[in-house]
């Protein structure tokens, strides 16, 4: 995915939130993969991972465990 183009996608942050700051994330999927940015600084880095990589992150999450 080209640079300029993460900025395009349809960004979401989770309802638990809340609009009062903190330390929040927010994901945007797209064809190959997610992107991740602090919803802090929607113009900052991004980090883009493969549908794999973000698959193997979520199912090491639920089991608790670290990530191999």
């Amino acid at each position: 995915m080209a640079g300029a183009d993460v900025y395009r996608l349809v960004w979401r942050k989770s309802a638990r939130s809340g609009e009062n700051g903190g330390n929040c994330v927010e994901v945007a999927a797209f064809s190959s993969g997610v992107a991740v940015r602090d919803s802090k600084n929607p113009l900052g880095p991004v980090l883009v991972f493969s549908l794999e990589e973000w698959g193997a992150f979520l199912n090491a999450l639920r089991r608790g465990g670290a990530i191999s």
